[in-house]
């Protein structure tokens, strides 16, 4: 079981950032896993964000995130990043943090949340107009 803590979400105004974090909670090691971030908005499904493979350090992302968005993983941490640039109000949400442990040869698996094993509680990120 692995239990994943995310943090840095908040309260900003459109065109700040926000870098959020996901640590594995038992000191557990992402070597091999494939780590994501989705969000969800009042009344709307889960939604992919972006995706890294830890051991090969490629990253996907939803083209609603492209280019202000970036994925990032910190080895001597263990965590996996996510750094906000740019928001929109359209990015409020409750942001997720997920892993998996199964290798998907066809990233777009990585973009499911059927994919994931395990998940995080959530951190609130919410941006005003």
């Amino acid at each position: 079981q692995v239990q994943l803590q995310e943090s840095g979400g908040g309260l900003v105004q459109a065109g700040d950032s926000l870098r959020l974090s996901c640590a594995a909670a038992s000191g557990r090691v992402f070597t091999n896993y494939g780590m994501a971030w989705f969000r969800q908005a009042p009344g709307r499904e889960r939604e992919f964000v972006a995706a890294i493979r830890w051991a090969a350090d490629s990253q996907y992302y939803a083209d609603s995130v492209k280019g202000r968005f970036t994925i990032s993983k910190d080895n001597a941490k263990n965590t996996v990043d996510l750094q906000m640039n740019s928001l929109k109000p359209e990015d409020t949400a409750v942001y997720y943090c997920a892993a998996t442990s199964t290798y998907y040869t066809i990233s777009r698996y990585l973009r499911s949340t059927q994919s994931y094993d395990f998940w995080g509680q959530g951190t609130q990120v919410t941006v005003s107009s």
